[in-house]
C-alpha cells in the first residue's frame, strides 16, 4: 500500500511550492510580472549580461522556455537583449534601469513568505539549504 500524500517528501514539496507561489501571486500581478519572470529578474540580480543559455541553465528550464520570456521582458523594458559580439549565436540579456527598479520591489515577496511562515530568517535558511543538498543529491550535481 502506497504512503499517504502527507507522508510522500514530493507532494510535501510541491504543495509548499504551490503556496508559495499563491502568495506571490497577488504582488507579482501588482507588477505585472509572472513568477517565470520573477526568477529570471533574480537570475540577472546575480549576474549582469548573461546569456539565455545561462540564464535557462540557472534556472533548470530549457533555453526555448526562457527565450519567449525574455522576448517579453524586453517589450516590458525590463531587459535588453544583444547578440553576443564574440559568439553571435548567443544572445546576451541584461537588466533595463526599469528592471533593476523592478528587482529591489521584489524584496517583498521575501519579506512575506517570511513574516507568514512564521519561522525566522535563520530557519528559511537552514531549510533551503536543507531542500538544495536533496535536489543536488538526487540531481547528481554533488
Amino acid at each position: 500500500m502506497p504512503l499517504p500524500l502527507d507522508n510522500q517528501l514530493c507532494f510535501t514539496l510541491y504543495a509548499t511550492s504551490m503556496a508559495i507561489n499563491r502568495t506571490y501571486k497577488p504582488m507579482l500581478d501588482e507588477m505585472g510580472i509572472t513568477y517565470p519572470q520573477y526568477l529570471v529578474l533574480n537570475a540577472l540580480g546575480e549576474a549582469a549580461g548573461m546569456s539565455v543559455g545561462t540564464i535557462a541553465h540557472r534556472l533548470a528550464l530549457e533555453s526555448s522556455t526562457v527565450t519567449p520570456l525574455v522576448k517579453r521582458m524586453e517589450e516590458a523594458d525590463l531587459v535588453t537583449r544583444q547578440r553576443s559580439q564574440t559568439d553571435e549565436r548567443q544572445v546576451q540579456v541584461d537588466l533595463t534601469a526599469a528592471g533593476r527598479k523592478l528587482l529591489v520591489r521584489c524584496n517583498c515577496l521575501n519579506e512575506t513568505l517570511v513574516e507568514r511562515s512564521g519561522m525566522t530568517l535563520a530557519e528559511l535558511d537552514a531549510l533551503n539549504r536543507q531542500v538544495q543538498a536533496l535536489r543536488d543529491a538526487l540531481s547528481g550535481d554533488r
